[in-house]
This record gives structure tokens, C-alpha cells and sequence, in this order.
């Protein structure tokens, strides 16, 4: 693809820029974090159930907070992530937390020139194909580090939501991927009025293809689930109807912001 190189640089740029801010943000907590809060939602812990003594492969990681709130349940966790800038403040979150937990830059693609290893988990949730132009690869990496019989547990903002324009009001994006999109986004979805402006490049992906994704590269869905609403507040136009869970105004409870999923290889 022609503009793989360019993708990486410049979605690397934009999250290097972003760390810093999203870790000062009240958006991420790490103050409470720190006093021992796990920063996993209610979706993703009921389809992880008891992670003592197994392994797991978090993908996209960020700066580490889920995979090291993993390692506070016993597990053994590998997290990985693109910016260089998220790892190393997510190794120094891990020393601070006094957790044994692994962390690798890399571009997800690339994984297999870093690791070799076969997971009882793999693990990647909110946000995180969207950066990513080629799902079959992405479900080939998972299903490359699972174990015969591993879990791979998913949870994702659905794709109904990033038809919208930003403010919900018209439908501004293809459901489907009809490649790249190329935009400037000023502040960040956890510090909107931060003073930055960053280039990114995304893709839109129905539920289709990730589904066919999985299936395709072994991995049988076992629970497939949609949620009318967002365990984060990370959109404009929010209201929270119950504790850490909020809906977008115009749509109420009628839309799907979030599905999940659980598959075996």
C-alpha cells in the first residue's frame, strides 16, 4: 500500500504527541490509577473472567494502564503499541505499580519480528482498528500468537458511530472501508480543549469485516454483543445516564457506541 510508511509516521506522531497530555488528563485517572483503581470496564471483565496465571497479549496498549491492571489480576501480560513515547511512559507506570509487566514498540504488523510466543489471551479494546488499514492482518496476527484454543477478547466504539460528522448532527463517512481518511484534529477525545493539532490517518471498518476477519484466520466467535452506550466519555454531546456510562444526546438509548466480542482459535 502506498502510503503505509507515511500512515505509521504520521498516526506515530499524533499518539507521541497525545501520552503526555492524556496521562495529566482526569479522562485517564492516574493519580487513582496509582492507588491501586483498575482501569478495565465492565464490558471487557465479563468476557475476560479469571485472568490468574494466564497469558496474555494486549495489542495497541497505549500507555499501559489496561495491561497493567491485567497484571494486578495475576495475569502475565505482553502489552504492545506503536508510539515509542506511550511504551516507555508505560514501563515507567509498570515500575511505579511495582508490576512485572512487558511492554514493545512496534507497528502491530510487524509483531512477529519482535515476539514469538503463543498467548492464552490476545487482547485489544477501544479505539484500536481504526488505525489499521488491513484487518486480515490484524486478525492473522492474533490468531498467530494465540495458543490452539486461546481466547481473543475484543471491544470496540461501533462502527454506526463513526459515520457521524463530530457533533452527530449528519452522516459525514462511509460505513463501509472505502480507504483513508486523512484529517487534522485539534485537542484530544480525553483533554478536548488541549492545544494541539495533529494529522491522522483512519480507516472505517463495518461489522462485516471484522467478522469475516476473524472466521477467516481461525478464530470461531463465541459471543458477539452491542451496546447502546460508551464506557467512556470520550465523544462531544454526552450525557451519563449511569455511573462510567454515557450516550451521545441526539441518539439516547437507540444507537449501538460500543460491541464486543470473545472468539477461540
Amino acid at each position: 500500500m502506498e502510503k503505509e510508511v507515511n500512515y505509521i509516521e504520521i498516526n506515530r506522531n499524533s499518539w507521541n504527541a497525545k501520552t503526555d497530555i492524556h496521562i495529566e488528563s482526569a479522562f485517564y485517572d492516574v493519580d487513582g490509577f496509582l492507588k491501586g483503581n483498575n482501569s478495565l470496564k465492565e464490558i471487557e471483565l465479563k468476557l475476560l473472567g479469571d485472568v490468574k496465571g494466564k497469558t496474555i497479549l494486549h495489542l495497541q496498549c497505549h500507555f499501559g494502564q489496561d495491561s497493567i491492571s491485567l497484571s494486578r489480576m495475576g495475569a502475565k501480560v505482553t502489552g504492545i503499541d506503536l508510539s515509542d513515547i506511550a511504551i516507555e511512559r508505560a514501563k515507567a507506570l509498570a515500575e511505579k505499580t511495582n508490576t512485572d509487566t512487558t511492554f514493545i514498540c512496534c507497528n502491530i504488523y510487524d509483531l512477529s519480528n519482535y515476539l514469538n510466543q503463543e498467548f492464552d489471551i490476545v487482547f485489544t479494546t477501544y479505539g484500536t482498528i481504526g488505525w489499521l488499514p488491513d484487518l486480515d492482518k490484524w486478525a492473522e496476527i492474533a490468531s498467530r500468537f494465540l495458543k490452539p484454543g486461546g481466547e481473543f477478547i475484543f471491544a470496540e466504539f461501533h462502527p454506526v458511530i463513526w459515520m457521524y460528522d463530530d457533533d452527530f448532527e449528519k452522516i459525514g463517512y462511509n460505513y463501509f472501508n472505502t480507504g483513508p481518511i486523512v484529517e487534522i484534529y485539534n485537542g484530544t477525545y480525553a483533554e478536548k480543549s488541549a492545544n494541539l493539532s495533529q494529522q491522522y490517518v483512519m480507516w472505517n471498518h463495518g461489522i462485516g469485516e471484522v467478522l469475516n476477519a476473524l472466521i477467516k484466520n481461525n478464530l470461531q466467535i463465541q459471543s458477539f454483543d452491542e451496546f447502546n452506550y460508551s464506557p467512556y466519555d470520550c465523544f462531544r454531546h454526552t450525557y451519563e445516564f449511569e455511573p462510567g456510562k454515557f450516550r451521545i444526546k441526539y441518539f439516547e438509548d437507540k444507537v449501538p457506541l460500543v460491541y464486543a466480542l470473545k472468539a477461540i482459535k
